[in-house]
């Protein structure tokens, strides 16, 4: 059985994550109010963000970005695409 989260992205009770997806006190609420679900968006959100901006992996500053995106696609309801991004057709 799946472990269960209220989580905070969509406002219901759903799967969890089987474990928290960084260290530290951010990944300890991520695995307390993410579901598998959320964190699921996210990552693709952060994959857009990356490509867009170019980001590299190896920076040091990129994950103070991965962490504010966080912050802000999953506990403020912020995350948006970056400016000029154009989806691709489907």
């Amino acid at each position: 059985m799946s472990r269960m989260v209220n989580c905070i992205k969509m406002k219901r009770e759903l799967p969890g994550l089987d474990r928290a997806p960084i260290p530290g006190e951010l990944g300890k609420r991520v695995y307390e109010h993410v579901s598998k679900d959320a964190w699921k968006m996210f990552e693709d959100h952060f994959k857009m963000v990356m490509n867009e901006y170019r980001l590299n992996l190896m920076d040091p500053r990129t994950d103070e970005i991965f962490k504010q995106q966080i912050e802000e696609f999953l506990f403020r309801d912020q995350g948006t695409a970056p400016e000029g991004f154009v989806a691709p057709e489907r």
